[in-house]
């Protein structure tokens, strides 16, 4: 579950789900609160960093970014990242406004059944 806007919260949601995808583990996030600012066009650019390792990241090139890091979960390990009903409605966006790697907007209702049983990370 992925609610912050932080660069080093989101950096590590987007590693730890692109490692676990690759490895064969079955991946869902779920974004919503803040982060979905980052999945919708038009609204936040660039994340804000919390302290020196949001800096550093920043700063180098070497690092990909998270939204790399979560694309990769999806493309190679079939991660589903999945949108904030929600936050998609408090935001106004259509599913046309969404980053298209992003699959359905779900409630949390929904997600945390289908979770049932399932480790849960929050971000």
């Amino acid at each position: 579950m992925c609610v912050s806007d932080s660069r080093e919260k989101l950096q590590m949601a987007a590693m730890v789900a692109s490692v676990a995808a690759a490895s064969g583990d079955e991946v869902t996030v779920f974004f919503s609160m803040n982060a979905m600012l980052h999945f919708v066009k038009g609204r936040a650019a660039e994340a804000p960093a919390e302290g020196e390792f949001g800096r550093l990241m920043a700063a180098d090139k070497g690092v990909p970014s998270f939204k790399q890091l979560f694309a990769y979960a999806a493309d190679l390990g079939d991660a589903k990242l999945l949108p904030c009903s929600m936050a998609v409605d408090l935001l106004k966006a259509s599913e046309e406004d969404l980053d298209p790697m992003l699959g359905p907007p779900t409630g949390l209702t929904r997600f945390l059944s289908d979770a049932e049983g399932a480790q849960l990370f929050t971000f």
